[in-house]
């Protein structure tokens, strides 16, 4: 697929996937869904971490309604149809991969877009970044898996005052929540994001073990998250990787993981 709402570089082993829509904000239209799906999917075949940003002024300022075609006059009309056919795969599409994902936010992240930046499995932001639930100001609900994310990320009450209030989550309120990682200077956004993701695509394959069973855990009970838990780790240690990480333990060097 040729490129034209995304920008995709492979560096080293980092595949960097940029929103590339800054006239609106990175909006997400359908275009832009399908071709960070297809980035996503690509980069999981030649890259061992994905550093997700965007191009312009904010992060992403939601999904593009001028693209999910809802006709106002329609009473039976259905604006869940645009997250079945691309907001909702988009957004799967980050969880799914089994590559580490570093999602850089700077500006507006909102709406769809929040739930975009949310799906990262780590998350920086520069100081002037904020999250946003607008939905309630279009009469809409949290969509791009919003409730799931928030609920888990900071709690249901803190979730319910950004979901029913619809108010601006600054840097630093994100941060003291733990709805983000870490927060950095506005100018020191691409390379603190990128340092991160070339230390995860330096890491073992358990990585993306400890990715899928992290993730999943979320809806289960301890006791199936320990079953997940073993056989994981007898994947895990079946992997040249491990092999290199105990044989350089015990000879008191720095491990060299290959991602095999």
């Amino acid at each position: 697929m040729a490129y034209e709402k995304v920008l995709y570089t492979l560096e080293g082993n980092v595949a960097h996937i940029s929103l590339n829509d800054p006239a609106t904000r990175n909006a997400i239209s359908r275009a832009v869904a399908e071709e960070l799906i297809d980035a996503l999917r690509r980069a999981g075949t030649e890259a061992r971490a994905v550093l997700l940003t965007s191009e312009g002024k904010g992060f992403s300022s939601g999904a593009n309604l001028a693209d999910t075609e809802v006709d106002l006059a329609d009473p039976e009309r259905d604006a869940g149809l645009a997250l079945d056919a691309y907001l909702h795969p988009m957004v799967l599409a980050v969880r799914a991969l089994d590559l580490p994902v570093v999602t850089a936010v700077q500006g507006a992240a909102a709406g769809v877009g929040s739930s975009l930046a949310l799906a990262g499995d780590v998350i920086v932001c520069d100081e002037s970044a904020y999250f946003l639930q607008a939905f309630r100001n279009i009469g809409l609900i949290g969509d791009g898996g919003a409730t799931w994310l928030l609920s888990r990320a900071v709690g249901r009450v803190r979730a319910m005052e950004m979901l029913l209030l619809g108010e601006r989550i600054d840097a630093v309120k994100a941060l003291d929540w733990g709805l983000v990682t870490r927060v950095v200077p506005d100018d020191d956004l691409r390379a603190a994001a990128m340092t991160l993701a070339r230390e995860l695509a330096s890491g073992p394959l358990s990585l993306g073990m400890i990715k899928r069973t992290a993730w999943n855990a979320n809806d289960m009970s301890l006791e199936e998250a320990m079953a997940a838990e073993r056989l994981a780790q007898r994947d895990a240690s079946r992997t040249d990787d491990f092999v290199e990480g105990v044989t350089a333990f015990l000879e008191k060097r720095v491990a060299r993981f290959k991602g095999q």
